[in-house]
């Protein structure tokens, strides 16, 4: 009966442990057709509107209802999509192409395609310069557009394989995957400011920022953990343990959250409670491989999309399991409060 009691106990701990304290759960999930892999996505708050990579393809998706809007097709090893709302124009990152596709927010029909560097990754805008960068991990560097032309402006000599990005007054925050560092660079001058060792952990992906302490949250893959950074300085504040398989962080300025998204099936929360005082605000249980996230100012909801993958033997011995994604389960989950 003592065992028993304890394992009683240990379950409802371990139960306990995956309820956050802040009320954040899975509230729904959209369905969304299609097959193909995934990666990013992100969130036009105002236009109500979620863009989901998706193979060879976008998806656009009602943020409040997930009825299917459209598809933006040809857009091969599709990474990401940012949008230049005053122009009405969406971009998306082809990195099987070296490509950037420039579409009709509109109508969703393609305005032309863009050369960018080698393995375009990570895209984002910066609406001070009226830009969108892409994060090129062939050619270790980044490409600037003219988000109202979608002209070639220049290039940023990165110097590494850019992750996730943040948009701040003046200048703008990469992490750098392969490196283990933070960059800063102009998006006018495309000058390279800083560039900022983390140090303590290693495969940064995940970023977010609080502009009002002027913090940065970088989620790391090895020894998982959520690494707060001085944005100034560089200076490492701390860290702390967070799920496995990050890829995406967010922050909500209001409520002093923090989000990384990870691929074991968890949003771990923290609570910045001051620019060096953090404390855990329990994690949420998602799904396996719910790796990336865009979290909305407007309704504080978080979407994050997966589908179920099936593991088969490696194709040559000694190789990794090959994945097959199960026809018909991709979805985005609504974790919300």
């Amino acid at each position: 009966m003592i065992i028993m009691k304890s394992t009683i106990i240990a379950i409802f701990v371990a139960i306990a442990g995956m309820q956050s304290g802040t009320g954040y759960k899975v509230e729904t999930k959209y369905p969304v057709p299609g097959n193909g892999g995934w990666d990013y996505i992100s969130i036009d708050s105002s236009a109500r509107r979620l863009y989901l990579s998706h193979g060879t393809e976008a998806n656009v998706v009602d943020a409040d209802t997930g009825k299917l809007i459209g598809t933006i097709p040809d857009t091969p090893g599709i990474h990401g999509v940012a949008i230049a709302p005053e122009y009405k124009h969406g971009f998306t990152s082809n990195g099987r192409e070296n490509k950037v596709s420039m579409f009709d927010t509109n109508t969703l029909a393609l305005i032309k395609k863009i050369d960018v560097g080698k393995g375009p990754d990570g895209i984002y805008y910066d609406p001070a310069t009226k830009r969108v960068f892409t994060n090129n991990h062939g050619t270790h560097d980044i490409t600037a557009i003219d988000a109202k032309t979608g002209e070639i402006v220049g290039t940023v000599a990165a110097k590494g394989d850019g992750e996730s990005a943040v948009v701040t007054e003046g200048l703008i925050y990469v992490n750098m995957e392969d490196t283990n560092e933070v960059i800063t660079f102009d998006p006018k001058s495309l000058t390279v400011k800083n560039r900022f060792p983390i140090g303590v952990a290693k495969g940064p992906t995940g970023l977010a920022y609080d502009a009002k302490t002027k913090r940065l949250f970088i989620g790391c893959n090895s020894e998982p953990k959520m690494v707060v950074m001085d944005a100034t300085s560089g200076k490492v504040i701390n860290s702390f343990p967070i799920g496995r398989g990050v890829d995406f962080g967010g922050f909500d300025p209001q409520a002093k959250l923090i989000f990384m998204s990870c691929s074991e099936g968890v949003l771990s929360i923290y609570h910045e409670k001051s620019a060096d005082d953090y404390e855990d605000a329990g994690a949420v249980k998602t799904q396996a491989r719910a790796r990336t996230m865009a979290f909305d100012p407007k309704t504080k909801k978080i979407f994050l999309p997966t589908a179920d993958v099936v593991e088969g033997p490696p194709a040559t011995p000694g190789g990794r399991p090959t994945r097959t994604i199960k026809p018909d389960t991709f979805v985005v989950l609504v974790v919300s409060k």
